[in-house]
């Protein structure tokens, strides 16, 4: 029987805004134990084929206090976050931690991780096209491999890692779809609904998830398109969070029909490539990765991506979350000012921090923006 919109959204949402819940929840039903993965990507297929639900971290508002003594005040927020989270031990809960090094304050945290569960730091190739790239990663992936079987006592088979690949692409072509169908319902999917129903991937096993994003689709499409007067905007950057900065956008009747977040869209878009080694297979989905900042491309294509999904979606501009103190973000904003003011394509940057608590400038500066459109 097929769960109804209004049901959903109340479900998915309930999990984004209480994830430390949700994964305990999740664990209690389902018996697995909990493997952490810190932004902003990592290969979440090797702890499900051990039997465990990967969990995102992302950070979260919290008060910064221990983290002080660990990173230097210019560490993004979302790091600066998660370390605070792991001196206070909110993540004690976790069988362990995988850690990417896509940028320098990345390459810190392996080395200072404050949680008591045990961490396993790696490094993503930057240089992706060369042939060697995928046998480093490859090399890497292994060891994440072993040092998981170690720490759970259990082995990873390559049949099981071929099957969590394979339920991972039915979840991202899933998604895929989900961003299609949900452009033709810009009142039921507002920008915060919207991103409180990706959120909730992150704290949830990945069947269980499908089950539900598969019911939206069938009832969002049931109940066809509605008809959006107000504006309509692509979201690019890290992450658009706090909820606030949504909650601005829906103030002034702007819409996000489609986005180019770390945390959102850039997860589930390019998918793992068959191959008869899964781990090789998981190291070409990097190589393939594209338009991303924290992915190394000296030829910018990101640049027409975001060009092509405005023109593609009919969106009325770009919004860029400009993740404080984020370098790899920070270098491609010039970039992307100048192309879209080349086309003509009305483009703002707002900068992003977890910890904010006053919106008022940034209120003022997206009333502006949306009365130029």
């Amino acid at each position: 029987m097929r769960i109804p919109v209004s049901e959903v959204i109340r479900k998915l949402t309930t999990v984004a805004e209480n994830p430390g819940k949700a994964v305990k929840e999740s664990c209690e039903k389902t018996g697995k134990r909990a493997v952490g993965f810190v932004a902003p990507y990592g290969p979440e297929e090797i702890a499900y084929a051990a039997g465990c639900l990967p969990v995102g971290l992302w950070g979260a508002q919290v008060e910064l206090r221990r983290v002080r003594t660990y990173l230097p005040p210019f560490a993004c927020s979302i790091m600066q976050s998660v370390v605070e989270l792991a001196a206070s031990g909110a993540y004690d809960g976790l069988a362990a931690v995988v850690i990417s090094s896509p940028c320098d304050t990345l390459k810190c945290i392996g080395q200072k991780w404050k949680g008591k569960c045990p961490a396993i730091h790696f490094a993503h190739p930057m240089n992706r096209t060369i042939g060697c790239a995928n046998d480093y990663l490859t090399y890497e992936y292994k060891t994440i491999r072993t040092k998981l079987e170690d720490i759970l006592d259990v082995e990873i088979t390559d049949e099981a890692l071929s099957n969590a690949i394979l339920l991972y692409n039915r979840y991202r072509a899933l998604m895929r779809e989900f961003t299609q169908v949900a452009r033709d319902h810009l009142k039921t999917i507002s920008p915060r609904v919207r991103h409180n129903i990706m959120k909730a991937s992150y704290f949830m096993d990945k069947a269980e998830y499908m089950t539900y994003i598969d019911d939206l689709i069938y009832g969002l499409r049931k109940e066809g398109a509605e008809i959006w007067n107000g504006k309509k905007v692509i979201l690019s950057g890290i992450t658009f969070e706090p909820a606030e900065l949504l909650g601005i956008l829906e103030f002034y009747n702007v819409a996000v029909c489609g986005d180019d977040l770390a945390h959102e869209s850039r997860q589930f878009r390019t998918g793992v490539p068959y191959h008869k080694s899964p781990l090789q297979a998981l190291a070409a989905q990097w190589q393939n990765q594209s338009a991303c900042s924290l992915a190394f491309d000296p030829f910018k294509s990101r640049v027409q991506h975001l060009l092509d999904l405005v023109r593609s979606t009919r969106a009325d501009g770009l919004v860029i979350g400009v993740m404080k103190f984020c370098d790899p973000e920070e270098y491609d904003v010039p970039i992307l000012m100048e192309a879209f003011e080349k086309a003509g394509i009305p483009l703002l940057c707002v900068e992003v921090d977890q910890q904010s608590t006053a919106f008022e400038q940034i209120k003022t500066r997206i009333q502006g923006f949306v009365e130029s459109l």
